[in-house]
Order: structure tokens, then C-alpha cells, then sequence
């Protein structure tokens, strides 16, 4: 019961995550945004919802029989450091790399102490949604692999931050 309940609200926050992502793509088209990193989204996505598969697999073939309640708080603890993003962000933030030409970037909230805050949220939650069920496999698997993506998206989003 706590897999499928803390499982089912990762993933509507997911999907809220992609709708108000849309949202702001649209007022950053609308506003001369440029879009960078074109090429490697869609593995990003399909590393994600690879994640999310594995996390199932494991979880069917292992059947552990606890969880770690701290490992669940602190997943909700990045939850609202990823909210403290966001709100910073307004408009800005999205799943995809977006720059409006010349426009001042943000340096507000979290962005006052880090250039990529949200990637430290990704790379904690990769690890803590699957160890919180004694997931090994895909904790160890989804870190290399979203470890790997970070390499070739943080060097896409700085070349973007700098036009």
C-alpha cells in the first residue's frame, strides 16, 4: 500500500510537472525563447519513464517487505526544495532548455547559491524514489545512466545560459 500510494504520487507529480512545463513553453515562444539541447530530450524522456518501468520490474521480482520511512520524508523534503525552484523560476522553468536572447537570468532563491539547483534535486531523487523500497538495481542503474545525461545537458544548458 505505501509503494503503490508514494509510487502514484511521484508520478502525478510528474505528469504536473510536464503540464506546467507546457504552459511556460508557450509564454517562452510566445516571448523569443530559442530552445537548446533539442537533440538529447528525447532520450532524457525515455530514460525517465525507463526509470519508472524498472522501478516496477524491481519491485514485482524483489517484493521487499519494508521501506524506509526517512528515505520517503527526505524525498519530500526535495519536493519543496524543487517547489522553492520553481516558484523562482516562474515562467522559466521548464523540462527543456529554453533562453529568451539578452534576457537577465535568474538569480533569485536557490539560484542565489547554485548555478543548476534542479540537477542536485534529480540526481537525490534518482537515488532516494527507488532505495526508499530496498530498490538497489535501479537506484545504482538510474544514477549512472542520469549521471551520463547530466554531463552532455549541463554542457548544453551552460552554452544556452551564455547567449
Amino acid at each position: 500500500m505505501v509503494f503503490a500510494s508514494f509510487i502514484s504520487f511521484v508520478i502525478l507529480l510528474r505528469i504536473a510537472e510536464l503540464i506546467l512545463s507546457k504552459r511556460n513553453e508557450k509564454w517562452l515562444l510566445q516571448n523569443g525563447a530559442v530552445e537548446h539541447g533539442k537533440k538529447h530530450y528525447p532520450l532524457i524522456v525515455f530514460i525517465h519513464a525507463l526509470f519508472f518501468l524498472s522501478i516496477f520490474i524491481e519491485y514485482i521480482l524483489r517484493a521487499p517487505t519494508s521501506y524506509s520511512l526517512i528515505l520517503i520524508i527526505s524525498y519530500f523534503l526535495l519536493v519543496a526544495l524543487k517547489a522553492w525552484i520553481v516558484l523562482s523560476l516562474g515562467k522559466f522553468w521548464n523540462t527543456k532548455i529554453y533562453r529568451i536572447p539578452n534576457f537577465p537570468l535568474v538569480t533569485k532563491g536557490p539560484y542565489t547559491y547554485c548555478k543548476h539547483p534542479n540537477y542536485l534535486i534529480v540526481i537525490a531523487e534518482i537515488a532516494i524514489i527507488p532505495l526508499s523500497f530496498q530498490l538497489y538495481y535501479t537506484a545504482i542503474l538510474f544514477s549512472i545512466l542520469n549521471a551520463l545525461m547530466l554531463i552532455v545537458r549541463i554542457r548544453a544548458e551552460n552554452k544556452a545560459l551564455e547567449t
